[in-house]
């Protein structure tokens, strides 16, 4: 670990329990049956804790679209072409995309950061922090060295901490990279103790034999790498993705700054399962959107402790379900914020 992540790490405290308990207390005072708005109570009691504050205000949302590129799709593991990754670049720059959309919708801005993008990306609007021209493919050796994989780390941390400075006061995590669901895959295989078979599916909508080749690449690049299930950062570097890293950091530099991260699908919950591995507190800054299609995201998501909001059988990635989910938790915030008390209301409670 570089001296700047393991900063990163020391600095992610504990939620603030007198705050959670505090707005615990006053949802039971407010003009409802205690415990009848389910979940949107949780997640106010959660986002108190992280942030310290009974009624935060959400102003300033971003989701962060990391980008990057896979060496293992020359292993056919995709549907689609390499090439599509930087196409989808340019059409998150200008605005076209499903992510553009919802986040407009949800009155969010889209950051796009190209962390490790095969070619050359030159549009306003797109932050270059490329730490190489994509991954290496796992099959034949690591990823990427462990200096790439911090660094990739730090630029995540990096981008949080520059959005917070400029006001942002929660943010999303999204994605981008052909090829990132094998590169999950395996990642949450090794991290949760699921096979490959339980870890894999159709990503892009490849085949039956598409989903073969993806079983045994991912195989090959554990037999290749003999990553560590015990350390996060081998498993990373060995099988993961610059991208994957980049919303890793992410994550680890929101919560050292007490902002809550949405996490998006099955790309960003392998790396909230690496985030976790570097920083077990991490996982309380978390906030779950969705649970996608890929069939072990669930159990990623149940290994993690987090109860994702929504079931769309959605499975676009790009920060899609965490940006949907922004409307869930400011209502649980205007919920405190905005609900008469019994008292105040001149309601009576039950006897």
């Amino acid at each position: 670990m570089s001296k700047r992540l393991e900063e990163t790490v020391k600095a992610i405290k504990p939620l603030d329990k007198v705050m959670m308990e505090e707005v615990r207390k006053y949802q039971d005072t407010l003009t409802k049956p205690t415990g009848s708005l389910g979940r949107l109570e949780e997640i106010s009691i959660q986002v108190a804790g992280i942030t310290g504050k009974k009624t935060p205000d959400f102003g300033k949302k971003a989701v962060v679209v990391m980008a990057g590129d896979h060496g293992v799709v020359a292993e056919g593991v995709s549907a689609f072409p390499q090439v599509v990754t930087q196409q989808m670049v340019y059409n998150f720059a200008n605005g076209g995309a499903a992510i553009n959309v919802l986040a407009r919708q949800a009155g969010a801005e889209v950051k796009v950061v190209d962390i490790g993008v095969a070619g050359d990306v030159e549009v306003p609007g797109v932050w270059v922090r490329k730490v190489k021209y994509g991954t290496n493919n796992f099959c034949q050796g690591p990823a990427m060295s462990k200096e790439e994989a911090i660094q990739a780390l730090e630029v995540g941390i990096d981008v949080a901490e520059e959005l917070i400075e400029d006001g942002f006061s929660i943010l999303a995590t999204g994605e981008m990279g052909i090829g990132n669901t094998t590169a999950s895959s395996a990642i949450v295989s090794l991290l949760t103790g699921c096979t490959v078979e339980e870890a894999v599916g159709p990503g892009t909508g490849v085949d039956n034999e598409g989903i073969k080749r993806k079983i045994n690449a991912i195989k090959r690049g554990i037999e290749v790498n003999k990553p560590d299930v015990n350390d996060a950062l081998d498993v990373l570097m060995k099988v993961g993705g610059l991208e994957i890293a980049g919303i890793t950091g992410l994550i680890l530099g929101a919560a050292a700054n007490r902002v809550p991260v949405v996490i998006d699908g099955f790309i960003s919950t392998a790396a909230a399962l690496v985030a976790k591995g570097l920083a077990p507190e991490s996982v309380n800054y978390m906030i779950g959107s969705h649970c996608s299609a890929e069939p072990a995201h669930r159990r990623s998501l149940e290994i993690l402790g987090i109860k994702p909001v929504l079931d769309l059988k959605m499975r676009l990635g790009e920060g899609t379900g965490a940006v949907l989910t922004f409307y869930l938790i400011e209502s649980a915030v205007r919920i405190v914020k905005e609900m008469a008390t019994f008292e105040s209301a001149g309601v009576a409670t039950k006897e």
